[in-house]
């Protein structure tokens, strides 16, 4: 089987958020599971994305080094330039992945841009804040706590807040959820972000797409914009375009990225 090794998030290689990509498209079923999340701890990158076809365009499925995921964004980003640059190559500008999470829309735009099609997050103002969360994040007093559908956001007054950060990774690991979002306006974008997960097997994550369905919302509600400028203040950095749009199914958020390939191998 061809693997692939991408970084997601990014205009160059050596930033962004790195994730490998296994085409089963071939035997066009699934491994077992257990196989599966054994490939991706042996990657020990934040994400491995494993897609087959389907009558529909294909399926998608995401393992962190520990469990399998929800939704990832950047994984599905890196799957994206897989199919459209590298294995498929399909005419359409347009692909759909199924998932966990539902449908999922990967559009090809210009300069090897993609976009991602998500839904948006639904988030709850939380009076309350956890005792892992404040002694794991430490730092000043956020000025907001906010409970997504997998996710913790809590908010800061200034980018500074967000940059000092030093978490308590074993504390931060018994906090209920996915993982923790921290957030600010931004100085040159319109926000900032981080996300610590340890407990999905990764401590602070470089770029993480799916965190920004709830990061959208809430940022372009209060900025009183529909498109917005983001920057996830990880070693690595990461940059993204975000758009929010309404359907009659519900609201979703575009989010667009860049994609570097880095390497590609064959499993053994």
């Amino acid at each position: 089987m061809t693997i692939y090794q991408l970084d997601a998030f990014t205009n160059q290689l050596y930033a962004g958020n790195p994730a490998a990509v296994v085409p089963l498209t071939d035997q066009n079923t699934w491994l077992p599971d257990a196989r599966m999340q054994a490939i991706a701890a042996e990657n020990n990158l934040a994400e491995t994305a494993f897609y087959i076809r389907t009558a529909t365009g294909y399926h998608i499925r995401w393992f962190t080094p520990t469990v399998e995921v929800d939704l990832c964004g950047h994984a599905t980003l890196a799957t994206g330039y897989v199919i459209f640059f590298l294995e498929e190559k399909p005419e359409a500008d347009h692909i759909t992945l199924d998932s966990r999470s539902g449908p999922l829309r990967v559009c090809r735009g210009e300069s090897g841009w993609l976009t991602l099609d998500f839904p948006a997050d639904v988030l709850l103002k939380s009076s309350v804040q956890p005792p892992a969360l404040a002694g794991g994040l430490g730092g000043p007093k956020p000025l907001e706590i906010h409970r997504g559908k997998t996710d913790f956001m809590v908010v800061y007054a200034t980018q500074a807040d967000v940059e000092a950060l030093s978490p308590d990774f074993r504390e931060l690991a018994n906090v209920p959820a996915r993982g923790v979002i921290v957030t600010a306006p931004g100085t040159d974008v319109d926000f900032v972000s981080r996300f610590f997960g340890p407990q999905s097997g990764i401590d602070e994550d470089p770029v993480t797409g799916s965190a920004h369905t709830t990061l959208a919302p809430y940022w372009g509600q209060r900025l009183g914009k529909t498109d917005l400028t983001a920057r996830q203040l990880s070693k690595r950095g990461g940059y993204l375009l975000c758009k929010l749009h309404d359907t009659p199914t519900g609201s979703r958020v575009d989010i667009s990225g860049q994609v570097q390939l880095y390497m590609k191998g064959e499993l053994v």
